[in-house]
């Protein structure tokens, strides 16, 4: 197809395709499907080789949320059958962060329910990087804690924190559709907070809420423009009790081309598949790992993923390498942009280029130590309801899929 070698050439060149172009990949027929991995996929190779980089969740605070982000399970007014609490201790989060860096992880992210940490949360999460990082040398982390503001994107620098998540998840013409208790400028200017004070900016999206493709394009192309390092791309999990529930619009044929269209528009940047693959791509998942070169380890915020040990031979199996501590995961001219003048400040070189979810302030659906590590008995599983099987190919397999609240009716204690 002219329109992938036109798409890879741009890729190897860090030249962003136009919005037709970006259109039209989403729009390409299931039997073009595989030719258009194949295209991504030599972009991806280029500037990340083989390498997949892991990503373990640390969940400090869950649920409670006044925030009314209509995707979340921790939302307000949310009848989602979670778990909730309060603040993990410092130790208490060190030790969860230190099952996923023996899994494999590479970098721990530290997420917290609630629209935006107060000074003294700060303090909390500077006392767990710290706790992290005495005990995981040369571990990354990464904070998600909702909307910053005042001089808190210095603290958490200042305390050890490399990175922080925010995501934009949807277009801003269809954001108030979504979330009303706060904008997408809201979010924007928080990652812009966060590159201005030297941290790496991590910012994505998340497919299947309704969107349209226009909707998806323009999401990405806004991450583009506001250039973070590290883009997740979540789908949605269609959680009992929030009004996105009866939301099932996702094929893994659909996945894997929206993450296709993304490696286009940000080809040089880490993307990450985070929240929703395993209810989502199926048995179709080491396909992605031929778009995406980052995933997360292990289970989400408050639903299950596949287990650590099956992330780890899925990665075996399908020819790739896990990125070790010592590798710097961002191609060269984006690593030298960072060491120049802090992570994620802009690299106009490469184009500017941003593309985990559910949670209110931006947080993936996502996660605690890995499953397989795991030693408290794991929740029994909560299947959606399932209309009529429809024909292979015909649309989403809702009959195919089980979403497993972690936790939910059990004893397992926080991050078990």
């Amino acid at each position: 197809m002219d329109l992938l070698t036109a798409l890879v050439e741009k890729g190897l060149r860090r030249e962003q395709p136009t919005r037709e172009e970006a259109l039209a990949v989403l729009a390409t027929s299931d039997d073009d499907l595989l030719d258009v991995v194949a295209a991504a996929g030599r972009v991806r190779r280029e500037w990340f080789g083989r390498r997949v980089k892991l990503n373990y969740l640390v969940n400090l605070k869950s649920g409670l949320c006044p925030e009314d982000c209509s995707y979340c399970s921790q939302r307000l007014g949310s009848q989602a059958d979670i778990l909730k609490y309060t603040w993990l201790k410092p130790d208490q989060a060190a030790a969860a962060a230190k099952a996923g860096v023996s899994g494999g992880a590479k970098r721990v992210c530290l997420v917290a329910s609630g629209r935006g940490p107060t000074d003294r949360d700060v303090d909390r999460v500077s006392q767990t990087i710290e706790a992290i990082k005495e005990q995981n040398e040369g571990v990354e982390v990464c904070a998600c804690l909702g909307l910053l503001s005042g001089d808190q994107a210095e603290r958490l620098r200042a305390a050890g924190a490399d990175a922080y998540n925010h995501n934009l998840n949807t277009s801003e013409g269809t954001y108030a559709d979504i979330t009303t208790t706060h904008t997408f400028a809201d979010r924007v200017d928080t990652v812009r907070q966060a590159q201005a004070a030297g941290l790496s900016a991590c910012s994505g999206l998340i497919a299947g809420m309704g969107e349209s493709d226009e909707d998806l394009v323009d999401v990405v192309f806004s991450l583009r423009a506001l250039d973070p390092d590290s883009v997740p791309v979540n789908f949605l999990i269609p959680f009992e009790g929030t009004p996105l529930a009866k939301e099932w619009n996702l094929t893994p044929q659909r996945c894997l081309r929206i993450l296709a269209m993304v490696r286009f528009v940000c080809p040089d940047v880490e993307v990450r598949l985070a929240g929703g693959r395993e209810v989502h791509l199926r048995s179709m998942q080491p396909l992605a790992l031929h778009l995406a070169n980052s995933i997360f380890l292990g289970d989400y915020l408050t639903s299950e993923g596949q287990a650590g040990q099956a992330d780890l031979d899925m990665i075996a199996d399908a020819g790739f390498e896990v990125e070790g501590a010592g590798t710097t995961t961002l191609p060269a001219h984006r690593a030298a942009a960072e060491s120049l003048c802090g992570a994620g400040c802009g690299h106009e070189e490469a184009g500017g280029c941003g593309a985990h979810a559910g949670a209110g302030c931006a947080h993936g659906e996502a996660a605690a130590p890995v499953t397989a590590l795991a030693t408290a008995p794991a929740p029994a599983p909560a299947t959606a309801p399932a209309p009529a099987a429809a024909p292979a190919g015909a649309g989403p397999r809702t009959d195919l899929v089980a979403v497993r609240r972690r936790g939910a009716g059990t004893d397992l204690p926080p991050n078990a």
